[in-house]
């Protein structure tokens, strides 16, 4: 890999992202709209501040698997990725820009949606505030490497969206958000120990009733290892021509 060409890649991808509008209010507006919706709908009950810390996590990592595995489908069925890979540069260069790209936007998404829910929603958090936005940032790349990882399963836009309910929903289920996991059947809590959302929403659960970094602590590296696992998978799959 080169550092130069990886990062030429990275400001290529943010670059594009930047003239396109309907993205960015995708990636940054749209959660906020989301978590604004929930606290109006709930307005003068504790609802925001025990859920809120949750859809900190939950709403960037769905938004962002859209927008990157669809952003990199279009790259292929154009043929700028076929140009690409048909230069100098690598594959590690090619899926590390984009993951730096993606990446940095959803730390930017985070970052704005964890603003918006202290500063204007005026969520109470009882957990360190920097460790939700820790978290929720983490939550945010998580879903732009694993689109980054499905887009090599998919051969069209309309099939990244397909792999959506795949790779987001079961996770979703078996998480903990809607039942304990040790209270699920023995199968279901076994699988949600190898889907990275169960960390991500354990962690946001324990910060949410007020335990902090020492508590989480584990939770995060795993959803680290999850990031660097899907990094790998898309740069090993990563195709050199478009089918």
């Amino acid at each position: 890999m080169s550092a130069a060409l990886t990062f030429a890649t990275a400001r290529r991808v943010l670059e594009q992202v930047r003239g396109d509008r309907r993205t960015l209010a995708l990636v940054i507006a749209l959660p906020c709209l989301l978590l604004w919706l929930v606290a109006w709908m709930f307005e003068g009950s504790d609802v925001l501040d025990q859920f809120g810390p949750l859809l900190l996590g939950l709403f960037p990592l769905i938004v962002m698997f859209l927008v990157t595995s669809v952003a990199t489908l279009r790259e292929r069925t154009s043929g700028t990725l076929e140009r690409l890979m048909a230069s100098p540069i690598g594959r590690g260069d090619v899926i590390g820009g984009y993951a730096l790209g993606f990446g940095l936007l959803a730390v930017v998404q985070g970052l704005v949606l964890t603003g918006v829910a202290v500063g204007l929603l005026g969520m109470d958090i009882a957990g360190p505030l920097w460790v939700v936005m820790l978290v929720a940032v983490l939550d945010a790349v998580l879903g732009a490497t694993l689109g980054l990882a499905a887009s090599a399963l998919a051969r069209t836009e309309f099939q990244a969206v397909q792999l959506m309910p795949l790779f987001v929903f079961p996770q979703l289920i078996t998480c903990g958000l809607f039942m304990p996991r040790d209270q699920m059947p023995a199968v279901l809590e076994a699988i949600s120990r190898v889907l990275p959302l169960t960390y991500g929403v354990d962690a946001l659960q324990r910060l949410a009733a007020g335990e902090g970094f020492a508590d989480v602590r584990g939770d995060v590296l795993v959803i680290a290892g999850f990031i660097v696992a899907a990094v790998v998978v898309g740069a090993t799959t990563l195709r050199r021509r478009t089918p």
